[in-house]
């Protein structure tokens, strides 16, 4: 009887021990699984007075071949490698948006200016007038496609947050379920248990980023990147979405929890969701903000341009483009009853970032929305004399509380409000409004040229102005003066200047005067041909051309970081899996190996069943006799 339950105790073991290599077998290719591995144990022997004999084997345990160190390296990893991948994806997107020839800014840009320039040769021409509204359609148009394609992806962000804060509860909830059927001793429970729960943990980590601690019982709890707790125990935080208190069509994720919701800090969150919070703030709203300075100073310098100008009915050009004021969104927290109003100040000191206007203990602080940094700030935010900071004037109207505050986004609503101010070729101010002519009478070799409005506003433009020659060094206008005169200088008046070359005899005179309407004078389209290079921006050191292309340079620089940073942290994270499925993978080899020592030892167990039954048989035999 010993040797057939010795034959029997073994065939199972065996039997249970084949069970686990072809459950091994046959989740080679199950995401996150671990091998098992049997471990065999003698069974307590017998006494039998004379000394002990053993009894056989037992399974003492079925092990999960878990490298606890290799686990957290993967899962630190992946978190990281899901933000990173997020983020390039999306820098992509968008880099493909302001590089393509289809949807870029530069082609619509350079059609524009080229039709201007056209113009400048046949400033009467119908047709060149013509061509150049509907260029300036076409880039007003592409201002506003890009600034739809920003808010599409804005909008997607949104809608990602609001799944992705779905999906991060269900994993926590699963994983706190889990905790609880795991109970107080990790080590009894059942291995693919404890794999289903390390494989949603990989899952939650990758959405917000965070560490997975394990705790005494054999529990594991799960914080975010920014140490906020998604799972203590059997207790699951809810992860929700709450509206921006300065912009409400965006979305934030909050945690629900305790009692208490608290709003997940955007700037240290990880894996998707941090992947997402950090291209909108990083790359989405930088470019966007570009974009809109791009719009703001293309308008206000071509306005100005266009204002120096003359129409064929004889006005003065007007507003060429349409753009909007900047955007001011109060704090939903305010408590007072104060309102703000902007308008771009001076476009050169623009630069597009979004400010907070605070009031303080003290007065009015500014800074900046994304890093906190004050900014200088003058003015007393009147109407006579507004605050001025970062190129904006702000008015204050109203009685504001101590604490409110106020988002101001300078250039937010540019490119979406672009347009074209005018729609008749004939009010395309191509002419320059004043003209200047020698009188027959002249008798120096003083010649007049690059006669141009310096200010468009001054009252006395078009009146007529006598320049008169005492002698070769002075002069007079309208009477006025003397003024020193040395050849080749700029004379100024009445909002017009003119260069005066040669030496003008005593008594030479030069009159500048009105143009007529129709003429077909070019000189001011000249000047508006020339003026994607003129240096309006980031402080008068930057032209207009060099703000299209830095802002395609920025996202295209952006992507590529992003692209590299996902490829290494890629090398990282394959690194961190080989590790860990050098302990808990499954090797079909090795298995394969175990599978044929075990069913040898299957064969023999069952050959000790047979030999114990033979000699049964034999004693029964005996007895029978």
């Amino acid at each position: 009887m010993s040797v057939l339950s010795t034959g029997t105790g073994a065939l199972l073991a065996f039997q249970r021990a084949l069970s686990t290599v072809s459950h091994n077998v046959a989740n080679v290719n199950t995401e996150g699984y671990t091998r098992q591995r049997v471990d065999f144990a003698t069974r307590t022997p017998i006494d039998y007075g004379y000394g002990y004999v053993g009894s056989g084997t037992k399974v003492a345990d079925i092990r999960r071949m878990a490298d606890e160190l290799a686990t957290s390296r993967l899962l630190d990893s992946g978190g990281e490698l899901a933000r990173l991948q997020q983020l390039s994806a999306l820098t992509s997107r968008l880099d493909a948006l302001f590089s393509d020839s289809a949807t870029n800014l530069a082609g619509a840009w350079s059609n524009f200016f080229d039709s201007v320039s056209a113009l400048s040769s046949n400033a009467a021409a119908t047709a060149e007038r013509q061509n150049v509204l509907a260029e300036a359609n076409a880039l007003a148009t592409r201002f506003r496609q890009l600034d739809g394609h920003i808010a599409s992806l804005d909008s997607e962000i949104n809608n990602s947050l609001l799944a992705g804060a779905s999906e991060i509860s269900r994993l926590a909830a699963e994983i706190a379920r889990i905790n609880g059927e795991v109970g107080s001793d990790a080590s009894k429970a059942a291995p693919d248990l404890l794999d289903r729960r390390d494989q949603l943990v990989a899952e939650l980590v990758g959405y917000t980023g965070g560490t997975a601690v394990m705790q005494d019982g054999g529990a594991i709890n799960v914080f975010t990147a920014g140490g906020q707790p998604l799972v203590v125990g059997v207790q699951a935080s809810k992860l929700t979405t709450v509206a921006d208190p300065y912009r409400p069509e965006r979305l934030q994720l909050a945690l629900d929890g305790g009692g208490s919701r608290t709003v997940l800090d955007q700037r240290v969150l990880g894996g998707r969701m941090g992947g997402l919070l950090e291209f909108r703030n990083t790359v989405l709203d930088p470019a966007a903000a570009e974009l809109g300075r791009i719009a703001v100073a293309m308008a206000t310098t071509f306005n100005q341009g266009h204002a120096a100008g003359m129409d064929l009915y004889g006005n003065l050009g007007g507003a060429f483009f349409d753009v909007p004021a900047p955007q001011v969104n109060a704090h939903a927290g305010n408590g007072g009853g104060a309102t703000l109003q902007a308008q771009v100040a001076d476009v050169s000191a623009l630069d597009g970032q979004n400010l907070v206007l605070r009031l303080g203990d003290t007065g009015w602080i500014a800074m900046r929305a994304d890093t906190g940094e004050a900014l200088p700030m003058t003015g007393s935010g009147t109407a006579a004399d507004p605050f001025v900071v970062a190129g904006i004037s702000l008015q204050v109207s109203g009685t504001a509380a101590i604490g409110d505050r106020f988002l101001v986004q300078p250039t937010a609503r540019a490119p979406g409000g672009f347009s074209v101010a005018i729609s008749d070729p004939s009010r395309i101010a191509a002419a320059t409004p004043v003209r200047g002519n020698a009188a027959l009478s002249n008798v120096g070799s003083g010649a007049l040229s690059g006669l141009r409005v310096e200010d468009a506003s001054d009252p006395a433009l078009l009146q007529d102005a006598v320049i008169e020659f005492l002698d070769a060094g002075q002069y007079t206008i309208d009477g006025a003066g003397p003024f020193a005169f040395t050849p080749g200088q700029r004379i100024s008046a009445n909002g017009w200047s003119v260069v005066l070359d040669g030496i003008p005899a005593a008594g030479d005179q030069f009159t500048i005067s009105r143009a007529a309407p129709g003429s077909g004078d070019n000189g001011n389209a000249t000047r508006l041909a020339n003026l994607d290079d003129a240096r309006v921006v980031s402080g008068g050191t930057i032209s207009l051309n060099g703000a299209v292309g830095g802002l395609t340079t920025m996202v295209g620089s952006a992507a590529r970081q992003a692209e590299y940073a996902a490829d290494a942290q890629q090398v990282i994270h394959d690194d961190a899996r080989a590790a860990r499925d050098a302990v808990a993978g499954v090797n079909l080899d090795e298995e394969a190996a175990n599978m044929l020592r075990l069913q040898q030892a299957y064969q023999a167990a069952a050959q000790i069943i047979s030999t114990a039954d033979n000699l049964f048989q034999s004693i029964l035999s005996a007895v029978r006799r």
